[in-house]
Formats: C-alpha cells, sequence, structure tokens
C-alpha cells in the first residue's frame, strides 16, 4: 500500500493549483485524476465535435429532482473544467463576502473578509497571466497591486459597441482573461486568440490549469499523477478523525492509498457526492458531515447566454473582452443587485442548427452567425438546502435544484436589451442555450459551488476558513464547495486564490 505525504483528488482550478502551490516543497505528493489527457486535435476547435456530439463531456448522465436524466456540461480530464471554461477571471467584490440583501432572500456573509484573500487574488492573476486594468470597472474592490498583464485589445466591432456602451453613460471595463500571450521571448509568434467559452485551447494559449498548475508541478519528482483512476470513497480510522485510506479504482483493478493529508478537488457536485458514499460507522449521514450541510446548498448560478443580432456584420474572432457591472448592486428602478455582463466567445452558424428554424424566425443563420453579438449574463443564486447533491442508484448522480433569485436577472436582461437597442443592434434578443448544454439550470454546471460550505460554526458548516473538515482532522475540500454563498461573477478565480491560501497555509501550518 503506497503512502504520500499529500493526496490531491482533482486536477482542475483548485486541485491543479494547489499542487502547483505544494510542488516545491519536496512533500511527496499523489494527483489523483478521474479522468485523462484532451488531446490537442483539430476538433478541439470543432463546434460539430465539441457542441453538437459533446465529444469532450463525460459519458454520464444524472437525474434532476423529478427524476428526468440528462447529460450535465462536466468534464472529466486534467485540469478539469478550466480546459474548457471562457478564463474569465474576475474577483469577487468586497461587499460579495459581506451578507447581502437579495429580492429573493440573504446572502450570507463568509467566513473571511476580502482583505483575507487579496494578496492571493494578486498570485493568482500573475500565475494564471490574467489580462486587465484597474481603476474602471466601479464595482472592482482594492487591489495591492496593478494587472501583471494589461488588457488585452478590442477587435475593432467589440471597440464600436464598447464606444456605444460609454456614450449611454454605461462604464464598461476590459474583461479579466488569463491568456498566456505576448511573452516577449526573441523569435515568438503572436498567439491570434480564438475560441475559449466552451472549447479546450490546442495552442495552449488559454491559462487552464492543466497548463498553467499541473504540467510545472509534474516537473518536480516529487509530484506523480495518475489519470483514470476514480476514487470510490475515503476511509477513516476507529475513531472516524481521520482518513486514512483513499480507495481508488483504474482499469478495473482497485488500490488503496495513504496520505497524512487527503485534500479532495473534484468540483462542488462530485465532491459531495463522494463525502456521502464515504459514510461509515462514525460518520453515518457522509463523511465530515454532522452538520448536515455536505451535498446541500448547491448553487450554480442564474446564467444565461445570450444573442444579440447587430445592424452591422461582426467578423470578430476572439470578442470575449467586455464586461459592464454598473447594474451589480442595482439600479436607479431596483433596490436589489441584477449582476454581471460580459462578452461570450463569438458565436457560429452551427451554433444555432438545432433550435433552427423556430428560434430566429425570418432570419437566415449565416445572417444570425455574421451579424450576432455574444453576451453571457450572471445573477447571483442563492444557498438553499434542498438544492443539494445526492447519490443516487448505481452510481448516478442526482442534482435537486430549483432556481430561486430570478426577479433580478429578468431585470438585467431587461437593461441588456435597452442598451443593445440604442448601440445599433435590432430590437430582439435570442436566447443561445448551446454554451449550457441546452438544460438551463440544471445541465449547466460550469459554476457549481457551496456544497462542502466553510464556516466557523461547525453545526452550520462543513469546512472551516482554511478549507479543512471541522470532523476529520487531514482532509480538506478546496474547489467551488466551500463558498457559502455564489457573487456574481465567475467563480474560477476565488477557487484558484483560496487554493493558494490552503496551499500557504499547509506549507507553514502542517508539518
Amino acid at each position: 500500500m503506497s503512502h504520500f505525504d499529500i493526496i490531491i483528488i482533482g486536477t482542475g482550478a483548485g486541485g491543479g493549483t494547489l499542487a502547483y502551490k505544494l510542488a516545491p516543497t519536496g512533500k511527496k505528493i499523489l494527483l489523483l485524476e478521474r479522468g485523462d489527457y484532451i488531446p490537442r486535435e483539430r476538433d478541439n476547435w470543432s463546434t460539430q465535435a465539441v457542441f453538437l456530439d459533446a465529444k469532450y463531456k463525460a459519458k454520464e448522465t444524472w437525474l434532476d429532482k423529478n427524476d428526468k436524466a440528462f447529460h450535465p456540461g462536466i468534464h472529466y480530464c486534467v485540469g478539469g473544467n478550466t480546459k474548457v471554461y471562457g478564463a474569465a477571471l474576475l474577483r469577487m467584490r468586497e461587499r460579495d463576502f459581506q451578507e447581502v440583501r437579495h429580492h429573493g432572500g440573504i446572502s450570507p456573509a463568509w467566513p473571511i473578509s476580502y482583505q483575507d484573500l487579496e494578496p492571493f487574488y494578486t498570485e493568482a492573476e500573475k500565475l494564471y497571466h490574467v489580462h486587465g486594468e484597474r481603476g474602471i470597472d466601479p464595482t472592482e474592490p482594492p487591489a495591492s497591486e496593478p494587472y501583471a498583464y494589461g488588457p488585452l485589445p478590442h477587435e475593432p466591432r467589440i471597440q464600436e459597441l464598447y464606444e456605444d456602451m460609454r456614450s449611454l453613460g454605461l462604464r464598461p471595463f476590459p474583461l479579466p482573461i488569463g491568456a498566456r500571450i505576448g511573452n516577449g521571448k526573441p523569435g515568438a509568434a503572436p498567439a491570434i486568440l480564438d475560441r475559449f467559452d466552451g472549447f479546450p485551447d490546442p495552442s495552449e494559449a488559454k491559462a487552464d490549469s492543466h497548463v498553467i498548475a499541473v504540467k510545472p508541478a509534474l516537473q518536480y519528482p516529487n509530484v506523480t499523477l495518475l489519470t483514470g483512476s476514480y476514487v470510490e470513497r475515503l476511509n477513516t480510522n476507529a475513531a472516524g478523525n481521520a482518513v486514512t485510506e483513499v480507495v481508488v479504482t483504474k482499469d478495473g483493478e482497485t488500490t488503496t492509498y495513504r496520505s497524512d493529508i487527503v485534500v479532495v478537488a473534484c468540483g462542488a457536485i462530485n465532491s459531495a457526492a463522494l463525502l456521502l458514499r464515504s459514510a461509515n460507522g462514525r460518520h453515518s449521514n457522509g463523511l465530515a458531515n454532522g452538520s448536515d450541510m455536505v451535498g446541500r446548498n448547491y448553487m450554480a448560478h442564474n446564467n444565461s447566454a445570450l444573442l444579440a443580432i447587430s445592424r452591422k456584420p461582426n467578423p470578430t474572432l476572439f470578442g470575449k473582452t467586455i464586461g459592464l457591472n454598473d447594474f451589480y448592486y442595482g439600479s436607479d428602478d431596483f433596490e436589489f443587485p441584477l449582476g454581471h455582463i460580459q462578452m461570450l466567445g463569438k458565436s457560429d452558424q452551427l451554433m444555432y442548427k438545432e433550435d433552427a428554424p423556430g428560434f430566429a424566425p425570418g432570419l437566415a443563420l449565416d445572417y444570425v452567425a455574421r451579424h450576432s453579438l455574444d453576451f453571457w449574463l450572471t445573477s447571483e443564486d442563492l444557498p438553499d438546502p434542498n438544492n443539494r447533491v445526492m447519490p443516487g442508484n448505481n452510481g448516478q448522480l442526482k442534482l435537486h435544484y430549483t432556481e430561486n433569485n430570478l426577479e433580478g436577472h429578468r431585470r438585467l436582461q431587461k437593461k441588456l436589451r435597452w442598451i443593445l437597442e440604442n448601440a445599433g443592434c435590432e430590437t430582439h434578443l435570442l436566447p443561445n442555450n448551446l454554451y449550457l448544454g441546452k438544460k438551463i439550470p440544471v445541465a449547466g454546471t460550469a459554476h457549481q459551488c457551496g456544497t462542502v460550505r466553510f464556516g466557523n460554526d461547525p453545526k452550520t458548516s462543513a469546512l472551516d476558513s482554511f478549507c479543512r473538515a471541522h470532523e476529520v482532522q487531514n482532509l480538506y475540500v478546496v474547489d467551488g464547495s466551500f463558498f457559502p454563498s455564489s457573487s456574481a461573477v465567475n467563480p474560477g478565480l476565488t477557487i484558484i486564490a483560496q487554493a493558494l491560501r490552503v496551499g500557504e497555509h499547509l506549507k507553514t501550518e502542517v508539518p
């Protein structure tokens, strides 16, 4: 039975980044990934392969609250869901760490402050090559340093939209994007960014966990990665206060590993599922679940992927360069938060194929593709203990989710419609659901969080402020699971920053 100092289960934003942080310590680290590498191939940028054939999605179905099967937007691979994320890496707002009143209820405060995480946000932005500019976003929190990388330039049609927004009195800002470009090395060719949202990037310009964190970590001889390794369960000692065994299935064979520290970083849904199926005599309701919070309070944001038809053609390749937070905290006609707007990657004709002809009567699909402006709208959904992950029969997961706090999101859509009607676009806004796999919101798991929340009270949380389980002294959960609330920005940078914070804690506080 192999023994390690640290076992990390999962290689996404949390697990991969933590491995990078700890690799130089010399500790013997085992990375376990249930998937494999996504090959760098032509299909990476094929709409047919990626969206219509779902070539890289997990080949499994889950059940919704009505026991209806659906195909989740989940990816099991080295780098996790960051391999197909859009690399929009925003800090949560300072107020997001505090209690916030919404139309639909209360968003709870975090057990840490923005200031606790700020140094690690800065570290994360440097590590993931985040391109941005301070001082333009009216809601941005204070930062100790400017961005290490300047903002990505707008392509001409996007620059026009940016100026149109400014002429309406709005304050659009350069969307912070993680991209490895302009490294300044002699003889290096420029990187022309193209497809990020939903697509793997064969050029490896996109700053994903595999490229940024896992590959450098594996340069250290003390770090081992095993792919195709599914963790069946975690076993504890007789007292139930320490994980003693990690039970892994690989190629049909079961192997058990031991480790001084075990980090679960499978994504909020699968991390909760692993803890729940690791129930034992000391943890009858699931491992580290004396609070009954494990699996509960699942959040994924109220998201809409929408497109507008511009009167002008939009030949843009990479349009994901504008963010808008003017309505993040509310508006003149609504006292509660609405949310965040950003550009999406440029859509193409094939993305509308399954919706034709009803979704755009009177408009040819090629016209839509050539004239579309693509947007992603995010509003906060609120933690609800009835929104939960439950292991089903034969290992099939059940995701029970009911939408909430929708009024702000509806109003955010109306605000975007007003902007576009006054910015040279036609008057209709079309839903573009393919980015979310057609099942909204259940299948849209890209922003999954909240299922193993952290807090100071073991009665109402499963983890402490450093993501260590209250009840199991050597168990940590480092992915979006720890979020007590979801805010209204992409969760990626906060997961990365907390992974760096936990890594620093493990380096300095844990022998």
